[in-house]
């Protein structure tokens, strides 16, 4: 087992991209929508081409320490283990105090590495899901879930499905207020703001 590696990989999950970019468009995203790092409310607050860029980066720290630990020939569990560190550093990044992001771009790049099929299954899903509603948060969480459903179905009970179980667990953790505002209808929803526009 190379600790080193799994360190380094947590390390860099926990850069935070979508702090970075909002403090280059003259924002805070802390400080106003949902408060959190995340693409969305990067997107909501310092416009879509800062929102890409934080996705794209979210994405690829989640990607990279596996493909590089892959490539320098560290054994699979490690491999698998980098996945989680990086995950994990963006949900809790030492460099924040532990307040990190939701964790669902990262988790992209994670599952990326595990099945680019059981992807396009949670992401035809998430389409569906918001174009349907209009809860990013409803369709990511329905997303998390059917990777993991999908990973299970193709590689069984093994390493990769209880990674992709994890991940989603803690997806589904850090969506907890979400849960709460959907059950009571309050989640914010882009067919709502639609619609609002449209009335004005």
């Amino acid at each position: 087992m190379n600790y080193l590696a799994i360190v380094l990989a947590y390390l860099v999950g926990a850069i935070p991209f979508g702090l970075l970019m909002g403090k280059i468009a003259g924002v805070d995203v802390r400080d106003s929508g949902s408060r959190n790092i995340g693409a969305t409310n990067v997107t909501r607050l310092a416009g879509k081409k800062f929102g890409i860029f934080t996705l794209f980066l979210d994405v690829a720290k989640g990607l990279l320490p596996m493909v590089i630990a892959q490539a320098a020939g560290l054994a699979s569990d490690t491999v698998l283990l980098c996945g989680a560190a990086a995950f994990v550093g963006h949900c809790y990044p030492v460099y924040l105090r532990f307040r990190g992001g939701k964790g669902v771009a990262t988790a992209l790049g994670v599952f990326l590495f595990l099945d680019l099929i059981a992807v396009v299954g949670g992401v035809l899903l998430f389409v569906i899901a918001v174009a349907v509603t209009g809860y990013v948060s409803l369709g990511s969480l329905l997303a998390a879930a059917m990777v993991s459903l999908l990973v299970w179905l193709r590689h069984g009970l093994g390493t990769y499905f209880y990674l992709a179980l994890f991940i989603a667990g803690l997806i589904w953790l850090k969506h907890h207020e979400n849960i709460g505002r959907l059950f009571r209808g309050e989640e914010k929803s882009f067919k709502k703001k639609k619609k609002s526009a449209a009335e004005e």
